[in-house]
């Protein structure tokens, strides 16, 4: 049984117990190595491949993270829907630490990261108006409500670079712009994930309010630390549940053909090695 479902473990979520029928699979990638061994295994029924985002012991910064391996990984193994979870801050008083949001949009804030798996003589240019997979992040709503949290749906997410927080100027410049939570994660791999035709959504999980908020000077790391151990088991019954609710079968979303009238490079220009590194991408586009 070939895996279809993608997980990626933020910031508390490293491990999904419920899994069985474990499996590591390490791999290289043309992008180099991902952040560490994808752990295939049974949940809920569905084959899936889960992968701790920072690595074994959170050893990799935001800025330092292989994002095209890691995407390209998951599409090296079959999957074509990815869960994220990701702890976030948040910019509004109704969007409380612990609390669950779900996305729509993202807001770039980061300088310099690797986006896209093109370039070399290889040029595409994918929609990415709505860079949230809706079909995918209607199934993360739905599942976070099942399991009892507090969700909100739609919303901002802004990547910021870090791993630096937010100065005091940015927060509250955020908070006037109307964006709802902050990240240091999520924009590249949606990006990359809809290059790879993979449908993508976050689940942003709150841990404290950002640097606006007057009492975000009282915020101790033993706080921010217990709310993310607090998250990470919302995130486990969430995500599980998810999985168990995604369809069997073929993909009705705009995800699944978003390559389709986005690559602009005559074929006849491409390099056999380029087309070779990005077969599981762009071949049944391009021979």
């Amino acid at each position: 049984m070939s895996v279809q479902i993608g997980i990626i473990g933020g910031s508390g979520l490293y491990d999904m117990e419920e899994l069985t029928e474990r499996e590591e699979v390490r791999m290289t990638t043309p992008f180099g190595d991902p952040s560490g061994p994808y752990v295939t295994g049974m949940l809920r029924g569905r084959r899936v491949a889960f992968l701790a985002r920072h690595g074994a012991g959170h050893r990799l910064m935001p800025s330092e993270l292989n994002y095209r391996a890691n995407i390209f990984g998951f599409k090296l193994l079959g999957v074509d829907r990815i869960f994220s979870a990701s702890a976030v801050g948040s910019f509004k008083e109704e969007i409380p630490p612990l609390d669950v949001v779900v996305p729509d949009q993202f807001f770039d804030r980061t300088q310099g990261r690797a986006g896209t798996f093109f370039g070399n003589g290889l040029v595409a240019h994918v929609s990415f108006a709505h860079p949230i997979c809706p079909d995918l992040a209607g199934i993360a709503y739905e599942s976070a409500r099942a399991v009892g949290a507090n969700v909100h749906m739609g919303g901002t997410y802004v990547c910021m670079e870090g791993p630096q927080f937010s100065t005091l100027a940015e927060s509250r410049l955020y908070k006037r712009w109307g964006m709802d939570i902050i990240g240091m994660t999520n924009l590249q791999e949606a990006k990359l994930a809809r290059e790879a035709e993979i449908c993508y959504t976050t689940v942003a999980l709150v841990t404290d309010y950002d640097c606006w908020h007057p009492e975000a000077d009282h915020v101790t790391v033993d706080m921010i630390v217990g709310n993310l151990n607090r998250n990470a088991e919302v995130a486990k019954a969430l995500i599980a549940e998810a999985v168990g609710r995604v369809p069997v079968g073929e993909r009705g979303c705009l995800c699944a053909d978003a390559l389709a009238t986005a690559i602009i490079t005559n074929p006849g220009a491409i390099s056999d090695e380029v087309k070779r590194n990005l077969a599981p991408i762009i071949g049944k586009y391009v021979k």
